[in-house]
């Protein structure tokens, strides 16, 4: 069993910088795949990045390729996501996914997921 907790949203200026931490318990992390997603109260969920076990191999929305970066620290059990040059469009709650199979992690069925952390950049 994993438990994700997500934490480092916050209210930002257009332009700054956050980093959201998914930290995990149990031991079995370090071989999970994990993504970040982030939604709108109403919306579709919205795929931001993802990263295999091993830190390796990541995969970003066009979105916000350039601005964000996936990374992880298996030591710590914890995925991160740093997101520079924030926009008012980034404005959204983001929550990660946890997964042995990264394909579940990136199109759905993830067996594990956090309760998400609050993004809100202000113009």
């Amino acid at each position: 069993q994993v438990q994700l907790v997500e934490s480092g949203g916050g209210l930002v200026q257009a332009g700054g910088s956050l980093r959201l931490s998914c930290a995990a318990s149990g031991e079995t992390f370090s071989t999970y795949a994990v993504a970040w997603f982030r939604q709108i109260p109403g919306k579709e969920r919205e795929f931001v990045a993802d990263i295999d076990w091993s830190g390796g191999s990541t995969n970003y929305a066009d979105s916000v390729k350039g601005r964000f970066t996936i990374s992880r620290d298996n030591a710590k059990n914890t995925v991160y996501l740093q997101m520079n040059d924030l926009k008012p469009e980034d404005t959204a709650v983001y929550y990660c996914v946890a997964d042995p199979l990264r394909i579940r992690v990136v199109i759905g069925g993830a067996n594990y997921r956090g309760q998400g952390t609050q993004v809100t950049v202000s113009s």
